[in-house]
């Protein structure tokens, strides 16, 4: 091991893995939440899916899990102010809902934040329990609208942040 050499090199190399940054809408009942969160990708073309890595523990699991429904908002860089009211837990922020600039998508009911980019709907077609602090929600998309132009390079992510959630 050289001195540059990190002497924790999986949680080192798990955080150079970039990541966009995103807004999960979810809403149960009355129940609406939204959560900033990261582990997402498309994992088929036909069906369209995506795969969302999702906290077992956050409220949002919960809503998703009961309503089998999600919207996700997709941000441009310039953008990221738009998250902020959304990074604390429901746990540590009860009422972050109140105030917060949303609409409802129209095919899931679940929130998109105002301002977005973009967002995809999405119904859930399994969760894959992983025996781990998160699990994998498998989504089909169902519906989606573009609100700004912009491409892949445009978007938030976390290492435009200078953020990281990984290791």
């Amino acid at each position: 091991m050289t001195e540059t050499t990190p002497s924790h090199p999986i949680p080192n190399l798990l955080r150079r893995m970039p990541y966009g940054f995103y807004a999960l809408g979810s809403q149960h009942n009355g129940d609406r939440n939204v959560m900033v969160f990261n582990w997402i990708t498309q994992v088929s073309f036909e069906p369209q899916l995506l795969a969302i890595g999702l906290q077992t523990s956050a409220h949002s699991y919960g809503l998703v899990a009961a309503s089998r429904k999600l919207a996700i908002s997709l941000f441009l860089a310039e953008d990221s102010e738009l998250i902020k009211p959304f990074t604390k837990s429901r746990a540590k922020n009860p009422d972050k809902m109140n105030d917060a600039k949303v609409f409802a998508a129209p095919l899931s009911a679940a929130p998109v934040v105002s301002g977005a980019a973009g967002y995809l709907e999405g119904e859930v077609t399994q969760i894959v329990e992983t025996g781990g602090d998160h699990n994998i929600v498998i989504a089909k998309v169902i519906g989606g609208e573009v609100l700004k132009l912009g491409e892949a390079k445009d978007s938030l992510s976390l290492v435009g942040l200078g953020w990281s959630y990984a290791g």
